[in-house]
């Protein structure tokens, strides 16, 4: 009693003149394959493109500022050495440097970063020859301190619950 298996009118594939006729359908499992490749090497590539002078910054509670311009960074250097952006200068043409970058425009934001372990001395020098240029939007940049629990020396208390 087991009846045979028909094919119905109408359903498959049409051809048409003897051919076959182009597939329609998109198949998206190797545009997903791509976009799978493309998504690694951008995840694997952003850590690398952020480049700059290495500066082990001291930490800060104070809130970060607003601004829409891109800021100038002036670095200072465990070894005292004087950067703006990621090319050294001496701090006799820091001013200079400053002013063909900003294009004479005395209102540019500029971040002077000093290394945690340089003397204050030097990153005061620093701001002062940025400052004496005629530069009013001068600021010392921090990392965000990192507060941890308060250590009371009592136990947490216990959870209660469900």
């Amino acid at each position: 009693m087991a009846g045979g298996i028909r094919r119905a009118k109408g359903h498959g594939r049409r051809r048409r003149w003897g051919g076959a006729e182009p597939m329609s359908e998109i198949n998206v499992t190797p545009m997903v394959d791509v976009m799978l490749v493309l998504l690694i090497i951008f995840m694997v590539t952003a850590p690398l493109l952020t480049a700059g002078v290495e500066v082990d910054l001291p930490e800060s509670s104070a809130a970060p500022l607003a601004g829409q311009d891109e800021p100038l960074s002036v670095s200072v250097d465990a070894e005292g050495r004087v950067y703006v952006q990621d090319k050294e200068v001496t701090l006799e043409t820091l001013p200079q440097t400053l002013m063909a970058i900003a294009a004479n425009k005395t209102d540019t934001r500029i971040f002077v970063r000093g290394d945690r372990s340089i003397d204050y001395g030097r990153v005061m020098q620093v701001m002062g020859t940025v400052t004496g240029a005629g530069f009013t939007k001068v600021s010392l940049v921090t990392t965000l301190q990192q507060t941890g629990p308060q250590q009371t020396g009592a136990a947490p208390a216990a959870r209660r619950g469900s």
